[in-house]
């Protein structure tokens, strides 16, 4: 595959918006066309995030058109549903983590949380699939939680579905996680990748 659109959805805090970047930066380092382009919700840590990645010869806009979505990586799962239900293409993927990050609706009581099961069965309906990994936890496990968003890279590069390398993916991330921290974000991306295995 030489073309791909991704959306790195998730919440402010959670690294999608850099995460986006760096796949951007591998596919430009590989010689590929790549756009990026990003939505917010409310403005501030805990709204809404989507970054929609546009790699491929033909990619001239930085937004994905409804249901054009190849895969759809999520940070936590009701913020995967939101955009699978909007952007996901036939066939295409939703990769999520478990781990919940309630929005103010839930947690004051005026919505409740979809189970994991209930967003399968959403993202089945709509001809799609999911994968879901504790990403979470294997960002604790590497050595702190705010390397999720490199446990999800990983997880997205054992797909088989980015039309760049894991290598170059891998190089991009270390250049552009602080350097004290980049041993600890190589074990991330491993687990995250070992996770689908």
């Amino acid at each position: 595959m030489t073309e791909l659109n991704l959306i790195i959805a998730g919440v402010g805090g959670q690294g999608s918006i850099l995460a986006s970047h760096m796949v951007a930066m591998a596919a430009i380092r590989e010689g590929l066309r790549a756009r990026v382009g990003e939505t917010f919700g409310a403005a501030m840590r805990g709204g809404a995030v989507a970054s929609h990645v546009r790699i491929g010869k033909g990619v001239n806009a930085p937004l994905i058109p409804r249901g054009g979505a190849d895969i759809v990586l999520a940070m936590e799962p009701l913020e995967g549903l939101r955009n699978v239900v909007s952007f996901l293409r036939k066939g295409g993927l939703l990769l999520t983590n478990t781990h919940e990050w309630l929005p103010v609706d839930v947690n004051i009581g005026r919505a409740n949380y979809p189970s994991l099961q209930s967003i399968k069965e959403a993202v089945e309906q709509l001809g799609g699939r999911m994968i879901a990994i504790d990403g979470t936890s294997l960002a604790q496990q590497a050595g702190d939680v705010r390397t999720l968003n490199v446990v999800m890279l990983g997880a997205l590069a054992a797909t088989g579905k980015l039309p760049i390398s894991t290598e170059t993916l891998k190089q991009i991330i270390m250049e552009n996680v602080p350097r004290k921290t980049v041993e600890m974000n190589m074990r991330a991306f491993e687990l995250g990748f070992n996770s689908l295995k």
